[in-house]
C-alpha cells in the first residue's frame, strides 16, 4: 500500500512538470486558455483527494495521538500552512469529504450537493467560501430538508456563474428565508453578540469591531455619558478630570471629537478597573499591565516595550501607564541575562521568575504558536518536574496550555539550547524539517545584522 500511495503522488507531480514543460512560446490563444482551464479544472478536483485523506486520517486516530490539539493545528504543522488555511480545508474535508456509519458503509457528505459539484470538478474555492456564507446564516429556524433545497438551487447557481453572481443569489437567498418567520429577539441578540479586538497595526492602533447586546449598550451609554462628555478624561489636560465636574476651562480647551472622548472614556475605564485591585490572578500574577523594556530606552524616554499580551508599546505611553496604576516592569540591560533558581524547592515558578519569562520570550515558544505571556504558563523545558526537573529560570520557558499537554513520551519533546532557546522537536509523523524554534513573538531577529545569534532575539536572554 505504501508503494501505491507513493506511485500515485510521483504520477501526480510528474504530470503536473509535464504541463509545465509544455513550449507555451509556440502555443496557439486558444491552446493556453486550454492550459489556463485544464489546470482550473485540477485546482477545482484536487481538494476532493484530500477531504477523503483528512476523513479518513480522523476516523483512524485522534490529534493527540499523533502530537497536536487540533486537527487543522496538525494539518497546519505537517503542511506548513496558515492557522487559516489549516482551519478552512479542515472543514471542507468534515463538510464535503465521504462519511462513513460505525459499521463502514458509505453516507452521503454532509453538504451533499456542494461536495457532488466540487467532485465534477465545477466548484472553485470561492464558490465553496461563498456558500459556506449561506449556510452560516442561515436562520436558526430553517429545517433540514428547506436548507437542503436552497444548498441544491445555489449550487447550480455555482456551477454555471461566477462566484459574485452565487453571492448576489445567496443574498436573495436569505432575504427570502427571513420571510418565513422571525428569530426570537432575545436568541438573535446571543448568537449575534461579540467583540473582535484586530491586531496591532504599524502605528500602534488596533482596531475594534463587534455587536453589543442591549444591556452592554445601556452600560456604555452610562459611562460615556459622564467619562465621555467635553472636559472629561483628556489625556491632553496635565491633571485629567475623571470624577465630579469639569472646570469650564477644560470644556472650552478640550479639542478632540465625540469619537476621540469615548475612546478616552473607555481607557478611563480600563485603568480603573486594573487599579482597583479587585481582577484577582491570572497564571500566578496579579491582573495587571506587565512590560518589558531595555534600561537604555526606559533612561532616554525613547522605544518600544512590550507587554505580556504581545502589545507594542511606546516608552512615553509606559511612563504614562506609570503614573497611574502599579503594574510590572521588567528592566534589562541591553544583553544581560537574570537568572533565578529554585532548583527542586519549588515545581512552581514564582512571580519574578514568571515576570522574567515573560519578558524573554514573550509567549508560547512552541514553533508557530501565536498566544501571548498571558495565555501562557510556565514550563519546565528541559525535564518534566515530576522526573527530576529543575525550577530555575534556565530551565523554563512559556508554554500555552494545549501545547504544554502535548510534550511528553512518544510525543513532543522540549530542550533548552545553546543560546537559551528552548527547541520543541516533534513527533515523528510531524516532523518535516521545520522551525523548531518559535520567532512569531520575536520578529526583529529577521532584522539583526547576526542572524546567527539567537540572543539578539529578545533584551533578556
Amino acid at each position: 500500500m505504501e508503494e501505491q500511495v507513493a506511485a500515485a503522488l510521483a504520477a501526480l507531480r510528474t504530470a503536473v512538470e509535464g504541463v509545465r514543460e509544455l513550449p507555451f512560446g509556440s502555443l496557439s490563444p486558444a491552446e493556453l486558455l486550454d492550459v489556463c482551464s485544464g489546470i482550473q479544472d485540477a485546482h477545482n478536483l484536487l481538494p476532493t483527494a484530500e477531504h477523503a485523506a483528512i476523513t479518513a486520517l480522523a476516523e483512524q486516530t485522534t490529534p493527540a495521538q499523533i502530537g497536536t490539539k487540533s486537527w487543522p493545528e496538525a494539518l497546519r504543522i505537517r503542511l506548513r500552512i496558515s492557522h487559516k488555511e489549516a482551519r478552512r480545508r479542515f472543514r471542507d474535508a468534515i463538510n464535503l469529504g465521504p462519511r462513513h456509519t460505525l459499521t463502514g458503509e458509505p453516507v452521503p457528505a454532509r453538504r451533499a450537493a456542494t461536495a457532488a459539484a466540487q467532485a465534477g470538478g465545477w466548484l472553485t474555492q470561492d464558490h465553496i467560501e461563498e456558500l459556506e456564507t449561506f449556510f452560516a446564516h442561515c436562520p436558526g429556524w430553517v429545517d433540514a430538508q428547506r436548507r437542503q433545497q436552497m444548498e441544491e438551487k445555489l449550487v447550480a447557481v455555482a456551477a454555471s456563474n461566477c462566484p459574485d453572481v452565487l453571492h448576489h443569489a445567496i443574498a436573495e437567498a436569505l432575504y427570502l428565508l427571513n420571510q418565513d418567520g422571525e428569530e426570537p429577539i432575545e436568541d438573535l441578540a446571543a448568537r449575534s453578540r461579540g467583540i473582535v479586538l484586530g491586531p496591532q497595526e504599524p502605528d500602534g492602533t488596533r482596531t475594534i469591531r463587534g455587536r453589543v447586546t442591549a444591556e452592554l449598550g445601556a452600560t456604555l451609554d452610562a459611562i460615556t455619558g459622564k467619562w465621555a462628555a467635553p472636559g472629561m478624561c483628556n489625556p491632553d489636560d496635565p491633571t485629567p478630570c475623571t470624577s465630579g465636574t469639569p472646570s469650564q476651562e477644560q470644556i472650552d480647551t478640550d479639542t478632540r471629537t465625540a469619537r476621540q472622548r469615548t475612546h478616552d472614556a473607555l481607557l478611563t475605564l480600563g485603568r480603573h478597573a486594573l487599579m482597583s485591585g479587585e481582577l484577582g490572578q491570572h497564571n500566578g500574577l496579579p491582573v495587571s499591565i506587565v512590560v518589558t523594556t531595555t534600561l537604555q530606552e526606559l533612561q532616554a524616554g525613547a522605544g518600544i516595550a512590550v507587554t505580556a499580551t504581545g502589545t507594542k508599546l511606546p516608552i512615553g505611553d509606559l511612563i504614562r501607564l506609570a503614573a497611574h496604576a502599579h503594574h510590572y516592569l521588567a528592566v534589562f540591560d541591553t544583553h544581560a541575562n537574570v537568572p533565578l533558581y529554585l532548583g527542586r524547592t519549588k515545581r512552581l515558578a514564582t512571580p519574578g521568575q514568571r515576570l522574567m519569562l515573560f519578558a524573554r520570550d514573550r509567549g508560547c515558544t512552541c514553533p508557530g504558536c501565536t498566544a501571548a505571556g498571558n495565555r501562557s504558563q510556565a514550563h519546565h523545558a528541559t525535564q518534566d518536574f515530576a522526573h527530576g526537573g529543575l525550577t530555575d529560570i534556565t530551565d523554563l520557558t512559556l508554554g500555552c496550555g494545549p501545547h504544554q499537554r502535548l510534550v511528553g513520551p512518544g510525543k513532543w519533546t522540549t530542550h533548552i539550547n545553546t543560546n537559551g532557546r528552548c527547541e520543541w522537536i516533534p513527533p515523528a509523523l510531524l516532523d518535516t524539517g521545520q522551525s523548531r524554534i518559535n520567532t512569531y513573538h520575536h520578529p526583529q531577529h529577521y532584522f539583526t545584522d547576526n542572524q546567527d545569534d539567537d540572543e539578539t532575539d529578545c533584551p533578556g536572554t
